[in-house]
């Protein structure tokens, strides 16, 4: 599996660290995906996904939130990931209520579904939410939201767990690599495996 990365080899010292909260972010180059994806044959299958992560700098609540693009290509033959990281203040009063940042993470996903609906239209395409319908997690919270909202901008049925792989699996993986190469090593932009 290969990994494209919205992180660049001289964005490494930026990534943040404990010292620092600021990022030097870029993002999906849509003219690439959208490139590669009108490349691929008939039977490629899109997957788009996103996660989000709170956690405290400071005292300020802030969120990243992690974009993910999966081509697979032919339906058989592997697949190349797309993905960035965006990091934003987060704004919700209560831990156990997410619901701010829930939407902002499903308003991010249909933003980029629909940066990519020219090369979309004879491809099987998958929306994956990483929400839980079950009433004991937090991310319940929004559920019908989510759902309503995707279906509503995006004409697509979303997937939500326990099969929103490309969510809860590529996009929280995303992170981890991202923070995995900022501890001296250079985070090349194809990387060719998730170990």
């Amino acid at each position: 599996m290969v990994i494209t990365s919205a992180f660049q080899a001289d964005d490494v010292g930026s990534i943040p660290s404990t010292r620092s909260i600021e990022y030097n972010m870029q993002t999906i180059n849509i003219d690439e995906v959208n490139q590669f994806i009108k490349s691929q044959g008939p039977n490629t299958r899109i997957y788009i996904g996103g996660d989000s992560e709170r956690f405290k700098y400071k005292g300020q609540w802030f969120a990243d939130y992690m974009l993910v693009i999966v081509v697979h290509i032919n339906g058989k033959h592997g697949c190349k990931v797309f993905g960035e990281i965006q990091r934003e203040k987060d704004y919700d009063q209560k831990k156990n209520k997410p619901r701010m940042r829930l939407m902002n993470e499903v308003y991010k996903i249909a933003d980029l579904y629909l940066k990519l609906t020219d090369v979309l239209e004879d491809k099987e395409v998958e929306i994956h939410l990483d929400l839980n319908p079950n009433e004991k997690y937090d991310s319940s919270c929004i559920i019908n939201e989510a759902i309503g909202y995707i279906k509503g901008v995006c004409n697509i049925n979303p997937v939500i767990k326990p099969n929103s792989w490309c969510a809860s699996t590529v996009a929280d993986r995303l992170k981890t690599l991202s923070m995995k190469f900022t501890i001296g090593k250079m985070l090349p932009q194809h990387y060719n495996s998730f170990a």
